[in-house]
């Protein structure tokens, strides 16, 4: 054995079947479970139906822990879902910083995908701001600036700075957004959610380049999506 000390924790079929709930869930899946008993006795079948959706409804609102890399530097995912887009691109105006393109990373949550977003690192909240907007197909290159959103400006501690952005999608109907100008955040931590099928998107500090690659699925709070202290260049990869 070696010198580090070898550390376990027990995974238990709780853990995947009855996971938390984020605050939201309770009530959703309470409605979906009284509508289910409704259609049950209207027509059993529909209410077969009803059952799993409300079982997808539990799901869907499910908020379980997450292994966050602790490393100085890191940037991590903010959401569940596919790494979509990976481009040079103008951070959001209403932010103020700097207008020069930077590494914008677009993460895409399907209906499938925890929702809870947590912070892609550790720093202060400069600026937040909410710009109403349309419901397009949260996959197209244009819900960033047409959809409804929520962008958040971060200042790491040794001043580098970064953006998140939640972008609202075709049945997404509400960003919720938990952190306010000033706060202090650690790296992981969970900030707000959206409800239901989204993307979110990360601007990353000038010069950092991403260490994820496009179709790569990224889990909130655990995915490595760069380094802002490597000299590694950017990662490459394929379907294999």
């Amino acid at each position: 054995m070696s010198d580090t000390e070898m550390k376990s924790t027990s995974i238990s079929w709780r853990d995947y079947l009855l996971p938390p709930l984020h605050p939201e869930g309770p009530g959703f899946v309470a409605i979906f479970l009284v509508a289910t008993l409704v259609l049950y006795w209207m027509y059993t079948p529909l209410g077969v139906i009803g059952l799993g959706l409300t079982v997808w409804c539990f799901y869907f609102f499910r908020d379980p822990d997450r292994v966050t890399p602790l490393r100085p530097g890191l940037v991590v995912s903010p959401a569940d879902g596919v790494v979509q887009m990976i481009g040079p691109v103008v951070p959001p105006a209403e932010l103020g910083m700097d207008p020069a393109p930077v590494t914008r990373i677009s993460v895409f949550m399907s209906v499938f995908d925890c929702h809870v977003n947590r912070t892609p690192t550790a720093g202060t909240v400069i600026k937040e701001d909410y710009i109403p907007g349309k419901f397009l197909n949260a996959t197209l290159d244009k819900a960033s600036a047409d959809n409804e959103r929520q962008a958040v400006h971060f200042r790491t501690d040794d001043g580098k700075n970064l953006a998140v952005v939640q972008i609202a999608g075709l049945v997404a109907r509400r960003i919720r957004c938990d952190i306010r100008a000033g706060q202090k955040l650690v790296t992981g931590q969970r900030f707000g959610m959206i409800r239901f099928g989204s993307r979110v998107d990360v601007y990353l500090p000038p010069g950092v380049v991403p260490q994820v690659c496009v179709g790569q699925h990224a889990i909130a709070g655990e995915t490595v999506l760069a380094d802002m202290s490597s000299t590694e260049p950017a990662r490459e990869g394929e379907v294999r």
